[in-house]
């Protein structure tokens, strides 16, 4: 049976062309299905998502799109399913793990601060896999499949690289994908737009009293250096204390470009 299954998925991964019609059609289908399924997904431009969502998705698509044969290949615990909050530029990421008897089991993450950040009112248009997505169920959608496509490969081939050659035919026929890159509205891009960086004066307000202080690091939240004889030593010499504030909460001074973080000593 592996055999079997094997030689079946890499015939579908080379040769399957369901066309654009199909393609809509089934994705579509799959979108719809995990509205209705999920507890956590309750509309297009959803707020919740949970691991068992990413479970919903692999069974669907891999009954659809590929007859089953990631499942077979896999067994029951081949494969698990992680949300992200770190990952802050990847979309999503496939991973394969050994395990100490040799066997191999994987992992897709999806980042969830990609997809929950994005998606407000006046944002630049989102694309995914090189397709427009005017919701977040799409960008899940199209990121899910860009991991899939990994996992396929790495169970036929033994490795994976979307930046090759095959791995881009098989997204491309398969799911209708016109690049293996994507354009979502990142943290730090977010920042941009509010036009606060690396090295711009901000201030906020902690515990009703309002801080001035320089931005030195932008992740899930903006880390604020503000001066405190009372702080770490960094390397420009002077005393800082560090606050992790929300990009929402913070009010622009002034932008003074830093020529490098700062670092402490």
């Amino acid at each position: 049976m592996p055999f079997e299954a094997l030689d079946s998925l890499s015939r579908i991964l080379l040769m399957s062309d369901p066309g654009p019609a199909k393609i809509r059609r089934w994705t579509r289908d799959i979108g719809r299905r995990l509205l209705v399924a999920s507890p956590y997904v309750s509309e297009p431009n959803f707020t919740r998502l949970h691991p068992d969502d990413l479970s919903f998705l692999f069974a669907a698509y891999d009954a659809r799109f590929l007859d089953g044969m990631c499942r077979k290949l896999l067994g029951p615990v081949g494969v698990s399913f992680r949300l992200s909050r770190r990952m802050s530029r990847a979309g999503g990421k496939t991973t394969r793990y050994r395990r100490p008897d040799g066997t191999h089991y994987f992992e897709i993450a999806v980042a969830t601060s990609i997809l929950f950040d994005g998606f407000l009112a006046g944002d630049p248009e989102v694309t995914v896999c090189g397709l427009p997505c005017h919701h977040r169920l799409g960008a899940l959608q199209r990121l899910f499949e860009h991991e899939l496509v990994h996992l396929a490969e790495w169970l036929c081939w033994d490795e994976s690289h979307c930046s090759r050659k095959r791995f881009q035919g098989i997204a491309a026929r398969l799911f209708g994908h016109r690049a293996h890159t994507h354009h979502l509205m990142t943290r730090s891009e977010r920042a941009a737009k509010l036009g606060i960086g690396i090295g711009t004066l901000v201030s906020f307000c902690y515990q009703g009293e309002w801080l001035n202080g320089r931005v030195n690091r932008i992740t899930k939240r903006a880390t604020v250096l503000v001066d405190d004889p009372k702080g770490d030593l960094w390397s420009d010499g002077h005393r800082y204390i560090r606050y992790y504030v929300p990009l929402r909460e913070l009010r622009l001074i002034s932008t003074v470009p830093a020529k490098r973080s700062e670092t402490r000593k």
